[in-house]
């Protein structure tokens, strides 16, 4: 990361101050935040560092501006900068993603994929039930078509990758609004390999015959080709959606390409903003020029009024992402992540299809006698910040879980290389084969609690605070 100069840091520094002025506790809290994250390793896969210009662009008085509606199209009067901000966020997401339409006032993933959802039933359902009944809006509809179009709308299938196989809540699972919405059926991994299983999943898409087939991930270390999932959607009339929150980077840093580039064959794409994008905490959709027009009322149809300064620090973000060194990043995500894949599997940890060529790594660390909740929590003690997550066909749930989910991008962005990556392999190794589960009082191993050896936490923190030190997170920034 580049070094900050004196002003900014002193600028930072007062803008804490006016914080503390009001509230200490938020400026301690934030203050400790950044503390924490300069003294961990940041393993998690959805989590990244925004630049400073990003982070800075949304704290300014594009907040206070009320702006539903789209551009040249409000409900509020006085919202033309709110245009020029969303214009200029909408232009760097097209052309970053060589996308028809792109619309950026979604707050965050869970809201982009609503708003992909909704505006597919709209198109596939709504717009036709209209033209059906010489309706123009859905004003001019009685109360018994309402009915009918109600029924219509809760009676439609979506497909989606299971939650253990690396699917996304978002994906049809039932504590989830979507699995709540949509008669849903999920499709899995082969068993052995734990890769998709195309002609699996075209069998079973000819048999439930969905509505909206969902491709993407938010747990699965492989690639998808997304020619073989429009092929199959094609065949059973499904519209294609691709939920891209994880690897959005990729694909902007020309790491994905060809068939493992979702645009061109998706009908509609949705994706968060952070993770390997490396922008603000928020949300984004593509979308060809025939979902367009359903897509753009997402507002009113799922979001409220937009985060106006959230938008201007996605325009901020897309403009990063099209210079030619976040290709140079994206790449070094991907190899990384390989590195760090190889560096746990010849210390002897088992992973999901046995590597990854994306931006993560599923570790299964039931051979070393731990859930994934106990392994997490140990990391965590020992300086590693990373996520338990299911496994396929996890015999621990949702919540204990056999795996653990790790990333390459945060510390990428931080400057770490293959050589690093090896070296945090060999620190996770030691930690996962120092901590030992805990019994119940009845005997029974339990899935929570544990024990490290002595001195391992302390050392894995010293270990990896040199990593830290020599890979400095906004070097120069002093609060």
């Amino acid at each position: 990361m580049a070094e900050i100069n004196s002003p900014l840091s002193a600028l930072y520094s007062q803008l804490l101050g006016v914080i503390e002025s009001v509230e200490p506790r938020i400026a301690a809290a934030t203050r400790s935040e950044l503390a924490d994250q300069r003294a961990s390793l940041k393993l998690i896969a959805s989590e990244n560092y925004a630049s400073l210009p990003v982070l800075l662009t949304m704290g300014t008085w594009l907040s206070d501006k009320y702006a539903e509606g789209t551009v040249g199209h409000r409900f509020y009067a006085g919202c033309q900068n709110v245009d020029t901000v969303e214009a200029v966020a909408s232009e760097h997401a097209r052309e970053l993603f060589g996308a028809e339409y792109a619309y950026v006032q979604p707050h965050s993933g869970i809201d982009a994929n609503l708003v992909a959802y909704w505006s597919i039933l709209s198109h596939r359902i709504e717009s036709p039930t209209l033209e059906r009944l010489g309706a123009k809006t859905v004003n001019d509809l009685s109360e018994d078509d309402w009915e009918d179009l109600r029924a219509t709308f809760n009676a439609q299938r979506v497909m989606g990758m299971s939650l253990d196989a690396g699917g996304h809540l978002t994906h049809g699972f039932r504590h989830n609004i979507s699995g709540k919405m949509f008669r849903q059926h999920s499709y899995g991994t082969n068993p052995e390999t734990g890769l998709i299983d195309y002609d699996k999943l075209l069998a079973d898409a000819r048999e439930f015959k969905p509505l909206i087939l969902v491709a993407g991930y938010s747990a699965y270390p492989r690639r998808v080709n997304f020619a073989k999932m429009r092929e199959i959607a094609d065949e059973v009339g499904a519209t294609l959606f691709v939920d891209m929150a994880h690897f959005a980077g990729l694909v902007a840093g020309k790491v994905f390409t060809g068939e493992e580039n979702p645009v061109g064959y998706a009908d509609v794409v949705a994706s968060t903003t952070h993770k390997s994008l490396r922008g603000p905490r928020g949300g984004f959709v593509l979308a060809t020029s025939e979902y367009a027009p359903s897509v753009d009322r997402g507002c009113p149809m799922v979001l409220g009024g937009p985060l106006s300064h959230v938008m201007a620090a996605k325009a901020l973000a897309f403009a990063e992402a099209r210079q030619e060194s976040f290709q140079t990043y994206a790449q070094n995500v991907a190899d990384n992540a390989k590195a760090l894949a190889e560096g746990l599997m010849k210390r002897g940890v088992k992973l999901v299809t046995d590597g990854t060529d994306n931006h993560l790594v599923l570790m299964d660390v039931s051979s070393f006698g731990l859930t994934g909740r106990q392994a997490e929590s140990a990391l965590l003690d020992s300086g590693v910040v990373t996520n338990r997550n299911s496994v396929p066909n996890d015999p621990n749930g949702a919540w204990y879980t056999s795996g653990v989910r790790i990333g390459t991008p945060a510390l990428t962005t931080r400057g770490f290389g293959a050589a690093e990556f090896d070296a945090v392999a060999e620190l996770i190794t030691g930690v996962l084969k120092a901590t030992t589960p805990v019994t119940t009082a009845a005997g029974a191993p339990g899935k929570a609690k544990y024990t490290i050896a002595d001195g391992v936490a302390d050392r894995t923190k010293a270990a990896a605070a040199e990593l830290l030190d020599a890979n400095p997170l906004y070097p120069g920034l002093e609060l």
